[in-house]
């Protein structure tokens, strides 16, 4: 054990990057403090004096001294009047108590056959074992969802922001409603009621940070644990982990060249009270839901006491003729609970969608939001509301459009030139990916490895279905890469696929 203190362990100490950006006296007393956590210092061990320790570090007398205070009301030395300053006693008996207790949790787990676990509940256990979800952070061929930001008006947006700071001042500081600021809510209702076909009031409006908080809120309103929820197949990967992480049943229902079969609906004896789906563009497939089901579906759950929700998550961007309204337009029943984002008309470090809810369920859904994080920065709401209502957003979205479509006939047109073997699902009337399918002999694994190694990124098909039957293939992202980019990694691609 060591008997005296040694000057070079603290000097070693004090040269740790974790120190670096604190104060003289503070470095001193952190290191100090750590090298008792670390037992580096005895208990009981004697101190050097404030005088003698600062001429030996080459500091002021009152650096140190403000150090051992410090340390002396935390608790960490004892200062005895005459006699000098002492590791505490008591700080040491803890440490030796904790040391005991975790070797005997060590013990107890070497002579368990299955290692302890990280003391999770079940569902904590069950979202960590899930994996979570992992958002591309760079643009990457061909990775999915991500918008063109390169060209974004950040000059616009900038000075949209200075003149709401400037307008609102500090009550931009302060909490928001949680159902969001009001001029956004406005902006968001004119917006859905032009453009969408819905019909909804700024007070049907719940402002969040992304689709997938409000999957959580509907997963944690709508569903109870262990009861069924029906999700299209294939579907939105974050809309079954957020429902199966509720510890909710997830039951598929099969969707074909038209979108969800609202034929298997009607047979549906699950007893589930909600439907997901993505009628304007189904998620992966590219396929739009026709009238007739669309309104087939808002009888089903009028008849039969059901929530549709609807995930309109790319919906502004269709190339083909007009899109059709959304499904909340038609439903005069109020069944509907319309889910939009701005991730991918805008960009998505934004972090900001919203819902369209039936009145019964407004005060419900802000209620449960203002439990989970209280409100969407009011800055950005407010700036993005003036963005909408000065004519920046549509100009933004038409832009768009445009290049998608552009870039979207390039892929197409790339993907027949360089890849045998390999089928467009179906060709997409709208979206930000085209879904792929792999001929018989081929593997999706291997295939996402070989790409892999030639820089290429293929989102897998496969994992978005339910049950035993899986299709092989890719969903490849097109609308953040440019002309060149999209034709240089197909030939990358080819290469990768071609090297056996």
């Amino acid at each position: 054990m060591t008997k005296t203190f040694e000057l070079e362990t603290l000097k070693m100490r004090l040269g740790d990057a974790e120190f670096q950006l604190l104060d003289l006296h503070q470095r001193i007393q952190r290191a100090l403090r750590s090298l008792i956590l670390d037992g580096a210092l005895d208990p009981g061990l004697k101190l050097p004096a404030t005088r003698v320790l600062a001429k030996s570090l080459g500091v002021a007398r009152d650096t140190v001294e403000n150090a051992y205070v410090q340390l002396h009301r935390d608790g960490f030395i004892s200062r005895r009047e005459g006699s000098g300053s002492y590791v505490s006693e008591n700080v040491g008996t803890e440490l030796r108590g904790a040391a005991r207790r975790r070797m005997k949790q060590q013990d107890t787990r070497r002579s368990e056959t299955a290692p302890a676990g990280p003391g999770l509940s079940r569902r904590g256990q069950m979202i960590f074992d899930s994996g979570g979800i992992s958002d591309t952070q760079v643009i990457k061929a061909f990775a999915t969802g991500l918008p063109e930001t390169r060209t974004f008006p950040t000059d616009v947006w900038e000075r949209l922001q200075r003149q709401a700071m400037k307008d609102y001042r500090a009550s931009v500081l302060l909490h928001g409603d949680p159902q969001g600021a009001e001029p956004l809510r406005k902006a968001i209702a004119t917006y859905l009621n032009l453009e969408r076909g819905a019909k909804c009031s700024p007070d049907q409006v719940l402002v969040l940070s992304s689709t997938r908080q409000a999957l959580f809120l509907c997963a944690q309103l709508l569903a109870d644990a262990g009861k069924p929820i029906l999700l299209e197949n294939p579907g939105y990967y974050g809309a079954r982990k957020a429902f199966e992480t509720a510890e909710t049943k997830v039951v598929p229902i099969d969707v074909d060249d038209q979108g969800i079969r609202t034929d298997l609906l009607q047979a549906d004896r699950s007893g589930a009270n909600c439907l997901y789906v993505t009628p304007s563009h189904q998620y992966p497939t590219g396929a739009t839901l026709p009238l007739e089901r669309r309104l087939e579906l808002i009888n089903w759950a009028a008849e039969h006491g059901k929530w549709i929700i609807e995930d309109d998550y790319d919906s502004e961007f269709h190339y083909d003729g007009l899109p059709t309204a959304c499904v909340q337009g038609l439903d005069k029943y109020q069944r509907t609970i319309y889910l939009g984002t701005f991730s991918k008309t805008l960009y998505p470090g934004l972090r900001m969608g919203y819902m369209v809810l039936p009145y019964e369920l407004v005060k419900p859904f802000s209620c449960a939001r203002s439990i989970m994080d209280g409100h969407t920065p009011q800055i950005l709401q407010l700036t993005l509301a003036r963005f909408m209502e000065d004519g920046h957003y549509n100009s933004h979205v038409r832009a768009m459009r445009k290049l998608y479509a552009g870039r979207r006939s390039i892929m197409l047109d790339s993907i027949a030139k360089h890849l045998d073997g390999i089928a467009v699902a179906l060709r997409p009337q709208g979206g930000l990916q085209i879904p792929c399918l792999l001929a018989d002999g081929w593997s999706e694994e291997q295939t996402i490895r070989q790409a892999a190694s030639a820089g290429v990124q293929l989102p897998g098909l496969s994992r978005l279905y339910a049950g035993e039957e899986k299709k092989q293939g890719w969903l490849l992202g097109y609308s953040s890469l440019t002309a060149y980019e999209i034709e240089a990694a197909m030939l990358r691609l080819a290469n990768a696929l071609n090297k056996k």
